[in-house]
């Protein structure tokens, strides 16, 4: 009986924090000058033979990771209705330019073989075109770990750069009007 009532809480906790956007399980906004918002675009896989659920996979890790790294005020999905009418905005454009499947197998064998490889060019652009930040950046599992786990370590890559990259001041010259 206590158990099913805990089952049912952690159950009841994942689904509201299911339905919460972004911005509230990012927190508060602590930081009182003004921030960028993030809106994340869908990944372009150009050429690549890249399967869906990696491309899915990269999506939703992006979401994440830069939801965590608190730069931004807001991380929202492409075609949100919400990021019309939100100011200091900049996008988020990644193309997949190299994919090497691997082999779950091959690394439990040998260390050599078996990497599953991603490289990607992420673009931050303002409403009006400006690239504000680009860079070619790679994900990969090498050792243990499934193949879906490059995309994990490639959203994690590309929240590190981002965080670390120095962008410019959103202000009135950014804002879309």
């Amino acid at each position: 009986m206590k158990l099913s009532r805990i089952m049912s809480a952690a159950i009841a906790a994942v689904i509201i924090q299911s339905c919460l956007p972004l911005p509230i399980l990012a927190g508060p906004d602590r930081n009182l000058a003004p921030q960028w918002n993030l809106t994340v675009d869908q990944i372009d896989t150009g050429d690549s033979s890249i399967a869906p659920e990696f491309k899915v996979a990269i999506y939703e890790g992006l979401l994440t990771e830069l939801a965590k790294t608190k730069r931004f005020s807001a991380v929202l999905r492409s075609g949100d209705r919400d990021a019309s009418d939100i100011q200091n905005l900049l996008i988020l454009r990644t193309a997949v330019e190299s994919f090497t499947p691997g082999s779950e197998t091959k690394r439990a064998v040998t260390t050599v073989a078996g990497a599953t490889k991603l490289k990607v060019r992420s673009q931050l652009c303002t409403r009006q075109g400006q690239i504000v930040f680009e860079r070619v950046i790679d994900g990969n599992v090498r050792f243990l770990g499934g193949n879906l786990r490059a995309t994990h370590n490639l959203a994690h890559n590309v929240a590190h750069a981002i965080e670390k990259a120095t962008l410019p001041e959103p202000g009135p010259s950014n804002q879309d009007q």
